[in-house]
């Protein structure tokens, strides 16, 4: 599960579950065809985004054997791309997510490319 932090248009924090692929060094995420609420201006996430593109993108592995614990949070700066001009991040979110290759998503495209990467995992202490 992927989770990415953003500031709203008057800086409160969001959190939105988004899909992602990593292409180049960069993680990507695409506007699909999911039903958005809203007209037809632009969404609220990009706007958003085009004001504050800090984010912090987090995923992490849960389980009930806490053993097994793990996240890893990119922090990073986003920009805003056309899915024809990111043709192989297009390809790897269609490989990675099976309903986009029945639909591959229209985009745009978030990249965000990374400024710091954080991680941490659960590690057994051996008596």
């Amino acid at each position: 599960m992927a989770r990415l932090g953003l500031l709203d248009d008057r800086d409160r924090p969001r959190v939105l579950p988004i899909t992602f692929a990593i292409h180049r060094g960069c993680v990507f995420s695409a506007i699909d065809q999911k039903p958005k609420r809203g007209s037809d201006r632009e969404l609220a996430r990009l706007r958003y985004l085009r004001r504050s593109p800090q984010v912090a993108l987090s995923v992490d592995r849960y389980s009930d054997d806490w053993s097994r614990l793990a996240w890893v949070q990119v922090l990073g700066e986003t920009a805003i791309v056309t899915s024809t001009d990111a043709p192989g991040a297009l390809a790897a979110l269609v490989q990675k997510y099976e309903p986009y290759r029945r639909e591959p998503p229209p985009g745009p495209l978030i990249r965000i490319e990374p400024r710091r990467i954080l991680h941490w995992r659960a590690q057994r202490v051996s008596p």
